[in-house]
């Protein structure tokens, strides 16, 4: 069945309206017909099985049969990644977010290149919320992520958010397996972390003041294995097996 995304505000139990990118998606290129099965997802929980009701010349009237609530994970993951170079932070978006990612928080460390304004921070935090759009209409997930505007490695820390396990990835020889701190937290408290944050370096890694920085606020150094990998890689691979752990524990 085909995805649509509307806004919370835009939702309603009985019919709501396809307009803009949405509507030019469903008459030009899915060609959608009077009748057909469509759900829209709002991003925050719900999903609304709908009908193709009516067809503007830029819109598409639709009708809801049924409205869904749909859990949440069990445990919340914010993905702390330090901004590579040209697009590659696009790709990175769209899989974190079809790997349930609760947050993305771009990282702007001493060794990422790029350099924004207040106004180019907010147009590239828009542009990523565009892509995780797409991705939650791609994999049916109806929860978006939240996507903050690029943030100084040193302002984030300031912010002073806690969370149940901070981790993060490095090339540090004392760096562990994910799953040894992961084990470590469930032998303390006799349960699973509820909020992960995963921290992900630029090319070349953190700067070791940064990693003792993160490390002074209860961050946990990880290995993701013998190969170097590149960031976007990394955070693939750094999500994926948080993923897999925490959703085995919760079975």
């Amino acid at each position: 069945m085909h995805h649509f995304y509307l806004p919370p505000d835009r939702c309603h139990d009985s019919s709501m309206t396809l307009t803009d990118r949405e509507a030019h998606h469903g008459l030009h290129v899915l060609r959608l017909r009077r009748g057909q099965p469509l759900t829209v997802l709002d991003g925050a929980g719900h999903e609304y099985l709908c009908e193709a009701a009516e067809f503007g010349r830029t819109t598409i009237h639709l009708t809801v049969r049924r409205k869904q609530e749909v859990p949440p994970m069990p445990y919340q993951l914010t993905l702390a990644q330090a901004i590579p170079r040209g697009r590659v932070f696009d790709a990175i978006v769209q899989k974190a977010t079809e790997l349930g990612v609760h947050r993305i928080v771009p990282l702007l460390s001493e060794r990422v290149i790029s350099r924004l304004d207040e106004q180019s921070s907010q147009s590239k935090a828009d542009h990523w919320r565009a892509i995780a759009v797409e991705a939650i209409k791609q994999c049916g997930s109806a929860w978006l992520p939240r996507i903050e505007p690029p943030t100084a490695f040193k302002t984030f820390l300031a912010l002073g958010q806690t969370f149940d396990l901070s981790l993060m990835a490095t090339l540090l020889p004392a760096s562990r397996h994910p799953r040894v701190w992961l084990k470590a937290f469930h032998e303390e408290h006799q349960q699973m972390p509820r909020s992960v944050c995963l921290w992900i370096g630029p090319e070349g890694d953190f700067t070791p003041a940064e990693i003792m920085a993160a490390q002074s606020v209860n961050a946990r150094p990880i290995s993701l294995g013998r190969l170097v990998l590149r960031s976007e890689t990394a955070a693939i691979y750094g999500l994926s097996v948080l993923n897999y752990e925490l959703q085995a524990a919760a079975l």
